[in-house]
């Protein structure tokens, strides 16, 4: 991989990690509902699905896509339904007050599987990874070497975003956060979260 193309890949990756999408909007609502911490359990899952998309993506997913359309599209609109289903969650989640006292933590297992279970169901994920990703492999190059690059530079720049998320909405729930606003931001990022991967699936079946 070309020093050049690295670069674009990083350029790529740090966008897609700070625009908000199904993801940040996960990781945002637990740092809200649970503090910093807490919430980097999600993001660490969305990274370890992002495993499975790079290899999918080095093993030619796109051109599997091509031949089977009719399949990804089920895949994609099942993905819609589960983001739908925790965008359900978030709205109604009982809303407090953030600043007198967070909500008990579930289980690390739960919140580590929200994440990695979101990144695989996940319709953008087939933007990023189905149709981009591939273009920065050079097959004339060593696959493996290439692949770990990938796996490096993504897992960073998608920590990184949702690391930064992450701390602000655990600094906003400490300084102004009330049942009033939990509430709207909660129906807020549950649109975004289902719009966001809604123009993903149509974006990607025309």
């Amino acid at each position: 991989m070309e020093f050049g193309v690295w670069l674009a890949m990083i350029g790529l990756f740090l966008a897609g990690g700070l625009t908000p999408g199904p993801a940040v909007m996960l990781v945002v609502s637990s740092s809200l509902r649970y503090g910093f911490r807490p919430a980097m359990l999600p993001a660490i899952g969305v990274s370890t699905a992002n495993l499975v998309w790079i290899s999918l993506a080095a093993g030619g997913a796109a051109a599997i896509a091509a031949q089977f359309p009719a399949g990804f599209l089920v895949l994609k609109l099942a993905g819609l339904c589960f983001i739908g289903w925790l965008a359900i969650g978030l709205i109604r989640a009982r809303p407090r007050d953030l600043r007198l006292s967070r909500e008990a933590m579930p289980k690390r297992a739960a919140l580590f599987g929200k994440g990695l279970g979101l990144q695989l169901a996940n319709p953008n994920a087939l933007v990023f990874f189905g149709a981009l990703l591939p273009g920065y492999f050079d097959a004339s190059r060593p696959l493996i070497l290439q692949v770990a690059i990938a796996i490096a530079t993504i897992t960073f720049t998608e920590m990184l975003g949702l690391a930064f998320y992450a701390a602000g909405a655990d600094r906003l729930a400490r300084s102004f956060a009330t049942p009033s606003f939990a509430k709207w931001f909660n129906r807020g990022a549950a649109a975004l979260m289902f719009s966001s991967a809604a123009f993903a699936v149509w974006a990607t079946s025309r």
